[in-house]
């Protein structure tokens, strides 16, 4: 049986990967710490779904911590690590940057020595188009420079790519980060806009509407994330690059974008939540938000490249089967 460790196995993301995973025969064992960033019993929900399976072993506990990766890595050897965990979000890393070291800067190099000590075959760990930052020409390449971060959480996370592009250079540790593109879905995170938004409007409430409303995202429905993550776990990086290629000269290391390649405009995205929701949206426009970007696109020509991967939810289907899950889960 194949073996993958998956942190933030809880998460949006994770639980979403675990189950695929899982659906393909995998053992997987899932590494989360449950941390209160937001409502803890969505994450034990998801959890709790995932230990259905006897597949799936649950680990409680922090990346940071010395030992708890190294342990693990020991014990199970999985074939794969998929590294999800991470503390998100771009405005809660200007009120609380040290929670951003620790989970995303420690936390990584954590993993990294663990996998320097019990290679896997592939690591694969998460990135963010916020990279980007200040880039204006879009679509959004991984070939494309990327120093100009525009909030601490897109920097902790270009670290990330530099400390990983590291090991897989100095210990031959072959190596995927995969940039994702405003990820939504049900089970999603509270703090995103489609679930506050979806909150505000079904309790007839007012949303803030940033940048009054001049905004544009590549949504990425969950699903297809998650189609796009499994693809690349065949896609060993090696020696033979591909066309439009990210591939290191010198280590076995790829940067690669996860997205829709389409970008839709923020008003647009709220017109969908209206249909979904049958009500209209009470819009209090509201100026930029500091480390926040106008608009995100993805090339994702070379993610279709080396998996044949093709995005196949639409905005207006995605957004209803979230608000259709939003209703069921709260009872609205």
């Amino acid at each position: 049986m194949r073996v993958a460790l998956v942190t933030g196995s809880a998460g949006f993301i994770g639980y979403h990967l675990c189950t695929r995973l899982l659906a393909e025969g995998w053992r997987v064992i899932g590494l989360d710490a449950l941390t209160d960033y937001y409502e803890v019993s969505l994450k034990e929900r998801r959890q709790a779904m995932l230990l259905q399976s006897q597949g799936f072993t649950a680990v409680n506990k922090r990346i940071e911590t010395p030992g708890v990766l190294h342990d693990l890595m020991e014990e199970y050897r999985p074939e794969t690590v998929i590294h999800l965990a991470a503390q998100a979000g771009v405005r809660y890393s200007i009120d609380n940057p040290e929670s951003y070291v620790e989970a995303n800067l420690i936390g990584t190099f954590r993993l990294l020595e663990a996998m320097r000590a019990f290679p896997p075959r592939h690591s694969l760990l998460a990135s963010t188009s916020s990279v980007y930052g200040a880039n204006t020409e879009m679509p959004y390449a991984e070939t494309m420079k990327a120093d100009t971060q525009m909030s601490f959480y897109a920097a902790t996370k270009k670290a990330n790519e530099a400390m990983s592009h590291s090991y897989a250079h100095l210990y031959d540790l072959p190596t995927t980060m995969f940039r994702f593109f405003t990820v939504y879905g049900p089970w999603g995170r509270p703090d995103m806009a489609l679930f506050k938004f979806t909150k505000a409007i079904l309790e007839d409430r007012p949303i803030d509407v940033y940048n009054h409303g001049d905004m544009a995202r590549d949504f990425t429905y969950v699903t297809d994330l998650v189609d796009g993550i499994v693809r690349l776990i065949e896609a060993v990086p090696g020696d033979d690059p591909v066309e439009g290629d990210s591939l290191s000269p010198v280590a076995p290391h790829r940067v690669v974008n996860i997205g829709n390649s389409n970008s839709v405009q923020l008003l647009d995205y709220i017109d969908a939540i209206e249909a979904a929701t049958g009500r209209k949206a009470q819009k209090n426009m509201m100026d930029m938000q500091a480390g926040d970007v106008p608009a995100t696109w993805a090339d994702a020509s070379l993610l279709q490249h080396l998996t044949q991967y093709k995005p196949k939810t639409q905005v207006t289907e995605g957004v209803a089967r979230f608000v259709a899950w939003y209703r069921d889960y709260y009872g609205v």
